[in-house]
């Protein structure tokens, strides 16, 4: 995986946030429409980006992001003023694609084990794995400590196994700093409902083993999507190794 929380926890404070129509200064969003020729270049930025940071991670650097947009650096920070800006839009776009990939699947998959099945998939094909945000790839199982001490956060995913005293499953927070925003962590816990309502249909029709649990969901995305130079080889890479770790989700009759 790709992503890098330092360019995540020094986002911009309350406020500052730049809209997809924003006019380049931390002060709220554009009130009149962009040119032609300035929403173009905005398209190839936004494009560029997600590629740029798919490939090597949030910590790629701005001037990356410009040569693969044919624009330069300047028109980049005309559009979004700093790196964490970017970074940030292009994390809550993936969060919200998986999202909606995620409903689809729960709308229009009558069987439990297709929808989730079918969510993975059209997941790993379109990337979005490697640019998930860290509030997203962090979520933790809240654990009672022995020592009497209350409970531990998990910095990392962890299984939650019926049965073994785990807590709930719910979001590590990232900081209760400027970098973290409501509106953040209602995309994630948006998109962490809808696949736990897939991983919950899945193992109550005994299609899925008892101690998956949704963070093992989002490892699978954020891993079976490898980033190779030749895009047949990495949708060929992609689709073998999301077969194998699927066979490794999947119940097996005692």
């Amino acid at each position: 995986m790709h992503v890098q929380d330092s360019h995540w926890s020094s986002a911009l404070a309350a406020g500052g946030v730049v809209s997809a129509a924003g006019n380049g200064r931390a002060n709220g969003p554009r009130t009149t429409p962009l040119r032609v020729d300035a929403q173009r270049n905005l398209e190839h930025v936004l494009r560029a980006a997600r590629e740029v940071f798919g490939e090597l991670g949030y910590g790629a650097p701005m001037e990356d992001v410009a040569r693969r947009a044919r624009v330069g650096v300047g028109t980049v920070y005309r559009r979004f003023p700093s790196k964490d800006v970017l970074v940030r839009r292009i994390a809550e776009e993936e969060t919200s694609r998986l999202t909606d990939q995620a409903r689809a699947a729960l709308g229009q998959e009558d069987d439990p084990w297709s929808a989730l099945s079918r969510f993975l998939r059209t997941s790993v094909a379109s990337g979005a794995g490697r640019l998930l945000p860290p509030q997203v790839l962090r979520v933790g199982v809240a654990e009672e400590r022995g020592d009497g001490g209350g409970f531990d956060e998990a910095r990392v995913p962890q299984q939650r196994v019926p049965g073994a005293g785990a807590g709930e499953l719910r979001l590590v927070s990232e900081g209760t700093g400027p970098g973290v925003s409501a509106q953040d962590d209602t995309g994630a816990s948006a998109l962490l409902e809808v696949v736990g309502q897939l991983v919950e249909r899945a193992r109550a029709a005994g299609a899925l083993r008892a101690d998956v649990s949704v963070s093992d969901v989002l490892l699978v995305i954020a891993t079976a999507a490898p980033s190779l130079p030749d895009p047949a080889q990495q949708a060929a890479a992609s689709a073998r190794l999301l077969d194998i770790l699927l066979e490794g989700l999947r119940s097996r009759p005692a």
